[in-house]
């Protein structure tokens, strides 16, 4: 024990003295004597320092801090137009998925209510499905009929207010000529004849684009099956890909995602409903006919925000020209926009506004932009993608997920979409 203790202490004194003596050795390329050379002599090793802190000083404040943003939205926005450039290379993928996750919005609490009341799965998924395709089928076949059935009657009408409007212009306040009008007709045709080959090349594509639509078709049906079915193991699989990090706040914010958009699809329904009931019933009183066809028209198109609500509306005002007069007209006009001012200022802030938590303004901007870069499903889309995507940031950034108490966003959630189950030693948010 005692020769262990002595040669412990030799090698303690061996490496304090070592140390000394390197402490007390000269700096490479010094003689022994020599003064010690301070970071004046060696411009070389104190200037590059000196340089870079001089050059960032120079550098005013707020450049440097708009630099510091400037390449962060640059990164931002390259990642987001690649998805967007992506998204839209395989629009027919993913516009049929959109479709298929809106429909389970509506149809996964009606399947979750029948297995409630002790309904077999299978038999809940089945009716859920035929009950969504019985109302959509349902109502485009009797639009369809009733305005088939009306369209030689609506072509009449058509030429006969053609020739009292043709009349109103030559006898009226106008006082055109035959040949103006006539002119004016030469070159409105002309513009056709030009964009012929446009016309032909878009009615060769009408085969393709059927065939796009229809095999779209069984991709959402399909996929909507699916996520009735099992729902919550696709979630599952969707959270496993991310980090164990990452998971809890995947898994929050997808839940809250799912919660907003339940509550645009009931909501939406809602609107649409109210508008069609709204909009027909003023025909109806005004004595315009096809109005359950257009009562119809305007409860779809009322899914595609603002677009769908002016399409359908001016619709209603061409029928009641034509059939009643410029004076039925009018007032049908008025009854559109009464409707469509009660839907924006009463039904829209008061009831989507609480639903999805997105400013009109910005309903306004992303159904602009959607319709800019997809047309119709980009309209369609756009409010609930990012409505989604509001909340689903919005739950990240507050931080929530670090803790594991459930957030309040989803406290009613969903059994299909289910956090996933915690395995043995993994801790949520670590």
């Amino acid at each position: 024990m005692t020769d262990s203790r002595g040669r412990g202490r030799r090698w303690l004194g061996r490496r304090r003295g070592l140390a000394a003596r390197r402490e007390q050795a000269p700096p490479h390329g010094q003689a022994p004597g020599d003064a010690p050379a301070d970071d004046a002599s060696f411009p070389g090793l104190a200037e590059p320092e000196r340089t870079r802190t001089d050059a960032a000083e120079s550098v005013p404040y707020g450049m440097r801090l708009a630099a510091a943003w400037s390449w962060r939205l640059l990164l931002v926005g390259g990642v987001a137009a690649v998805v967007i450039f992506l998204i839209i290379q395989l629009r027919y993928i993913v516009i049929p998925l959109l479709v298929a996750v809106l429909l389970s919005a509506l149809l996964v609490p009606l399947s979750q209510l029948l297995q409630r009341i002790r309904w077999p799965k299978w038999l809940a998924v089945t009716v859920s499905m035929l009950t969504a395709l019985v109302v959509v089928g349902g109502l485009l076949t009797l639009g369809i009929s009733q305005i088939v059935r009306g369209s030689d009657e609506l072509a009449d009408q058509s030429v006969v207010a053609w020739n009292d409007l043709r009349t109103w212009l030559v006898d009226g306040p106008l006082h055109l000529t035959e040949t103006q009008i006539d002119d004016w007709l030469a070159q409105a045709l002309q513009t056709i004849q030009s964009e012929s080959s446009v016309i032909w090349s878009g009615a060769l594509s009408v085969g393709s684009t059927v065939g796009h639509f229809l095999v779209g078709m069984l991709l959402a049906l399909f996929a909507t099956i699916f996520i009735l079915i099992d729902g919550r193991g696709i979630w599952k699989w969707i959270v496993g890909i991310f980090p164990k990090r990452a998971r809890a706040a995947v898994d929050g914010a997808g839940l809250s995602g799912w919660s907003t958009l339940q509550n645009f699809a009931k909501v939406q329904i809602l609107v649409a409903t109210i508008d069609a009931i709204g909009i027909g019933a003023g025909a109806a009183l005004l004595g315009v006919p096809l109005a359950a066809p257009i009562a119809i028209l305007v409860f779809l198109g009322s899914f595609i925000p603002i677009v769908g609500a002016v399409a359908t509306g001016a619709l209603a005002v061409f029928v009641a020209l034509v059939y009643n007069g410029w004076v039925i007209a009018l007032v049908m006009l008025g009854v559109v926009l009464l409707v469509q001012q009660v839907e924006g200022h009463i039904l829209q802030p008061l009831i989507m506004g609480t639903a999805v938590k997105v400013h009109p303004l910005g309903v306004v901007v992303a159904v602009a932009t959607g319709s800019l870069l997809a047309g119709i499903p980009g309209a369609l889309f756009a409010v609930p993608v990012t409505a989604v995507a509001n909340v689903m940031i919005a739950y990240i950034a507050g931080g929530s997920w670090k803790s594991n108490a459930p957030p309040s966003a989803v406290e009613t959630r969903s059994p299909v979409w289910r956090t996933v189950p915690s395995k043995p030693g993994f801790r949520r948010g670590a």
